[in-house]
C-alpha cells in the first residue's frame, strides 16, 4: 500500500511539473509573439524560433521521446501541411486545423502543440513567411494542445467514435476555430495592417475576418466528421503495437 501511494504521489508530482513547464513555455511563446508584433514584425523569425523552442522544451523536459514517436509526429505534420496545400485553390477552406487536432487527441497535448506549430511554420514555405507566421504557429499549436488536453481528460475518445461523438468533436473543432484560433490570426492584422489601432478599427478587422474563420471552421468540421474516426483508429493501433505512450 505505501508503495502504491508513493507511485501515485510520484505521478502527481510529474503531472504538476509538466503543467508548470507548459504554463511557462506557453507564456514565453505568447510573449515572444506579442513583442515581435510590437516592434513591427521585423523579428518574426526570432519569434518563430522562440515558439518552436517553447514547444520542444516541455516534451524533452518530461521524457525522451522514442524515435518511432518522432517519426509519427513528423508524418502528422506532413499530413497537416499537405491538407493545407491541397486546398491552395480555395482560400480559407483549409483542413489543417482538423489534422492537428487529431494529432493532439492521438498523441497528447504536448505533441499536438508541436505538430501544430511546426505545420504552420513549414506550410508557410509554400504560402509565404512573414510577420503573421508566429501568430499562425501559436493559433494552430493551440488547436493541438487544447484537443490533446480534452482527450487526456477523457472528454474526447481516441478510438471507435460513435456518430454522436464524431459530430460533437467536429462541432467542438469548428467552434474552437471561430472563437479562438481565428481571432488569434485576426489579432495579427491589428499590428500589421493598421497604422493606428482604434475601437472602430478593431471591430472592422474582426468582422472582416469572421467569414474566413467560418470557412475554416467548416473545413475543420467536415474533416473531423469524416477523417477523425479512421485516422484515430489507425494511430491507436500503431501506438499499441509499438508501445508508444500518450503524453
Amino acid at each position: 500500500m505505501p508503495e502504491l501511494n508513493g507511485k501515485r504521489n510520484g505521478q502527481a508530482a510529474a503531472h504538476r511539473r509538466m503543467a508548470l513547464a507548459w504554463a511557462l513555455s506557453l507564456a514565453c511563446a505568447v510573449a515572444g509573439v506579442v513583442i515581435s508584433a510590437l516592434v513591427g514584425g521585423k523579428a518574426y523569425v526570432v519569434a518563430s524560433v522562440i515558439v518552436v523552442l517553447c514547444t520542444i522544451v516541455p516534451i524533452f523536459e518530461a521524457r525522451r521521446p522514442q524515435a518511432r514517436e518522432l517519426v509519427m509526429l513528423a508524418v502528422m505534420c506532413a499530413l497537416a501541411v499537405a491538407a493545407r496545400a491541397a486546398f491552395i485553390w480555395l482560400p480559407g477552406f483549409k483542413p489543417m486545423a482538423a489534422i492537428i487536432m487529431i494529432a493532439g487527441i492521438a498523441f497528447g497535448p504536448s505533441s499536438g502543440f508541436l505538430v501544430g506549430s511546426l505545420a504552420a511554420l513549414t506550410s508557410n514555405f509554400i504560402f509565404g513567411q512573414g510577420p503573421w507566421t508566429p501568430w499562425q504557429m501559436l493559433a494552430f499549436g493551440l488547436c493541438g494542445l487544447v484537443f490533446g488536453a480534452l482527450a487526456q481528460r477523457g472528454l474526447i475518445r481516441r478510438e471507435k467514435l460513435s456518430v454522436r461523438a464524431r459530430v460533437g468533436m467536429a462541432a467542438s473543432g469548428a467552434v474552437f476555430v471561430v472563437l479562438v484560433a481565428g481571432p488569434i490570426l485576426d489579432t495579427s492584422s491589428l499590428f500589421f495592417m493598421l497604422s493606428r489601432i482604434t475601437p472602430e478599427a478593431i471591430i472592422a478587422v474582426y468582422l472582416a475576418g469572421f467569414p474566413m474563420n467560418c470557412m475554416q471552421a467548416a473545413a475543420t468540421f467536415v474533416t473531423l466528421l469524416l477523417a477523425a474516426n479512421p485516422l484515430l483508429d489507425k494511430l491507436t493501433r500503431v501506438q499499441r503495437k509499438y508501445g508508444m505512450l500518450v503524453r
